[in-house]
């Protein structure tokens, strides 16, 4: 085994971090878009800095798909318009309404859509970490999916995680592999407005807790 090259770190300063930070409190789960095209040489770099992300054994089980074709997106948008009345009928009384006035898609908008799923088990990273936890693939898909939407926000983007989808009739309309886990189903592209505060929260759906409020010491 060849010793690797010895390169010095670079030097993230205060003002580095701080633009950093700002990117984190500004990545949003974006609903609306702009018809505005992603060009493909973007979209090309994006997904190269998404397969940057960590992954169990460096197997890199991520599978991005784009979904192009009308008919399959079409497909898509009638599971959603299926799984979204269920959804409805399961709201509480008091919670009905604000869920059917929140668009919790950008499917009709949106110029770039991607389906993101895990192959458990790829033959690259020769299995390394996932005998005691075979779920580490899914968990390194989201963490390309986390770097793709750094990525993105700050290229000017947003992406969206359309989540109410039934994955089995996703993954048919899209015709992958039959092993292969389904992730998420994502819209990308120039965001309508800009807002500060997440929609969520300023809809009143939910409020951020802080970090002590999801912290646990042992």
């Amino acid at each position: 085994m060849t010793e690797a090259p010895i390169f010095s770190a670079p030097v993230f300063d205060a003002a580095f971090r701080a633009g950093l930070d700002k990117l984190f409190r500004w990545r949003r789960d974006v609903r609306r878009f702009r018809n505005t095209k992603v060009p493909p040489a973007l979209l090309d770099a994006l997904l190269e800095t998404a397969a940057l992300a960590p992954s169990v054994g460096l197997s890199q089980p991520w599978r991005f798909v784009t979904v192009d074709d009308p008919a399959r997106r079409a497909a898509v948008r009638k599971n959603f318009e299926r799984c979204n009345a269920d959804a409805l009928a399961c709201q509480s009384a008091d919670r009905a309404g604000l869920y059917a006035r929140l668009k919790l898609a950008g499917l009709d908008e949106a110029p770039c859509h991607l389906a993101v799923f895990a192959e458990p088990d790829p033959p690259q990273g020769h299995g390394l970490g996932r005998k005691t936890m075979p779920q580490t693939t899914v968990y390194s898909a989201v963490m390309a999916v986390h770097t793709l939407w750094l990525a993105a926000r700050a290229a000017g983007l947003g992406l969206g995680w359309v989540s109410i989808l039934d994955p089995a009739a996703v993954a048919a309309a899209l015709d992958v592999p039959a092993a292969w886990t389904f992730v998420g189903y994502f819209c990308l592209g120039t965001p309508q407005a800009e807002t500060e505060i997440p929609e969520l929260e300023r809809e009143g759906w939910e409020q951020r807790a802080n970090a002590a409020a999801t912290r646990l010491r042992r």
